[in-house]
């Protein structure tokens, strides 16, 4: 824990083999950078099969957790979604218990989960939808207490080409203090937010925005961008390096999020962690995202708001 709250830094590993044997000289290679936690994408590792725990595949990535002197969040699978039509929804909730108890059995403290988004419809239709989010999110938020974990609803952008509605920080942070969960909290997506408050015309509002979520989020995903949208063909992802499109996952300082602001203007949950989201592509750049990382939460202010159960 650092002086001024905040937990620490954080970087996400990437699967190497698929049966998770050489997953251990991953997370050896991340422990060389020098970070206090490491969020495991199972959503990727087939640890779940059918909203089930498949059993052999979760003790390999234990194996390859245990003993080592850093914490652990988890991702859990992207495609759960709370939004979804209601006759879907129980199949969600089956995913999403099975991927806490892996959560919880390689000693995870956050679960990433991504904020619902529906077809765009009437009003009606789309409130409805987050009636269904905020109804499952506090049953979801029992079962976390349960185990022990805090639930980090993640910041999304409804992709490019206008078809998709997805939350901006500021109706997210309301949904949050709805529900009122202590173990119901955000993941803060900088990037996400940039993308969806640029396709919405909100782009001066970024800071405004990220400012009325803060206060909820114990986890933040960190990787630059541009916030601008990917709406052109692009042969190779380095074209969209070059025009800056899309959502990069850029080490910090490559695109033009304004972190310093960020870091002045903002109040984040007390032991919020500075989670590093960083594309494979860039991982020559893992210690120098680490470092600018590291900085960044040391200017970073925090207040106590209500704790997890």
């Amino acid at each position: 824990m650092l002086p001024n709250g905040v937990f620490g830094t954080g970087i996400s590993a990437h699967k190497r083999q698929a049966d998770l044997s050489d997953f251990a000289d991953e997370l050896d290679m991340i422990e060389g950078l020098g970070v206090e936690s490491i969020e495991l994408p199972t959503f990727s590792m087939d640890v779940v099969v059918g909203g089930r725990i498949r059993r052999p595949q979760l003790e390999a990535l234990k194996r390859a957790c245990a003993g080592r002197d850093v914490g652990y969040s988890v991702h859990g699978p992207l495609g759960i979604n709370f939004m979804d039509e209601a006759y879907r929804l129980p199949r969600h909730m089956d995913v999403l218990e099975a991927s806490l108890e892996v959560a919880a059995e390689v000693g995870a403290e956050h679960y990433v989960i991504h904020s619902g988004m529906v077809p765009l419809q009437q009003s009606a239709g789309i409130e409805a939808a987050y009636g269904r989010q905020r109804e499952c999110l506090a049953k979801a938020g029992d079962v976390a207490r349960q185990l022990n974990l805090v639930l980090c609803v993640e910041t999304l952008f409804g992709g490019y080409d206008g078809k998709i509605h997805a939350s901006w920080p500021s109706r997210l942070a309301a949904e949050l203090e709805a529900i009122s969960h202590p173990n119901v909290m955000a993941t803060l997506d900088f990037s996400h937010a940039y993308l969806q408050l640029d396709f919405d015309g909100g782009r001066d509002r970024f800071v405004e925005e990220i400012k009325v979520l803060a206060p909820y989020a114990r986890h933040l995903h960190i990787h630059d961008s541009f916030g601008r949208q990917d709406d052109i063909w692009m042969y190779d992802e380095g074209e969209r390096l070059a025009y800056g499109h899309g959502d990069l996952h850029l080490p910090v300082g490559w695109g033009d999020i304004p972190w310093d602001t960020l870091m002045a203007e903002c109040r984040f949950h007390e032991s919020v962690l500075f989670n590093i989201e960083l594309k494979d592509r860039y991982w020559y750049a893992a210690q120098e995202t680490v470092d600018a990382t590291r900085a960044l939460a040391a200017k970073a202010q925090t207040i106590r708001t209500r704790a997890a159960a």
